[in-house]
């Protein structure tokens, strides 16, 4: 009877993880919210900045990630260039943090906030803005923080887009 189980739990396990899969991988489009300018990527990366900051906010972090795929394409026998320009900034907000990691510890793991910043090498001149939307889950007081922050986080990528 015990290996029954197993076998059966083994056989189950697959199809359920599949499932799941199944489940989230269109999601993609419903989870990122996105803006395009037509400008230049400067202004648009620079404005996307000051509004960050403007919100008293401190940008601790800058990735350049159309440099770094640029950097590596040798290396991993790329064969097109996807980003004439690709960065993100990332920041926290004290007050908005602790309000949704108080009404659930777990949502330490939407921080620190992303928002990117990108020029497609095959649409320049099309500057594309936008941010991850946090999944608003939990009690009605985390949703509610999640939301704000959600709020926030559209409201830079808005202003950087001049949308």
């Amino acid at each position: 009877m015990k290996r029954l189980r197993t076998t059966a739990f083994a056989l189950a396990l697959p199809a359920a993880i599949a499932a799941g899969l199944a489940l989230t991988a269109p999601a993609r489009a419903a989870d990122v919210t996105e803006y395009v300018a037509e400008a230049a990527f400067a202004d648009v990366r620079a404005d996307l900045g000051d509004a960050v900051v403007n919100r008293g906010y401190k940008i601790d972090y800058e990735a350049h990630i159309g440099d770094m795929l640029e950097r590596t394409s040798g290396d991993v026998g790329a064969k097109e260039t996807v980003y004439k320009n690709a960065e993100f900034v990332q920041f926290c907000s004290a007050v908005l943090s602790r309000k949704a990691m108080e009404a659930d510890p777990g949502n330490i793991a939407f921080c620190p906030y992303v928002l990117f910043v990108y020029e497609r090498a095959d649409a320049p001149g099309k500057i594309h803005v936008g941010f991850r939307r946090l999944d608003e889950q939990g009690s009605d007081e985390s949703k509610a923080a999640l939301a704000e922050i959600n709020g926030v986080l559209d409201e830079i990528a808005q202003e950087a887009a001049n949308q």
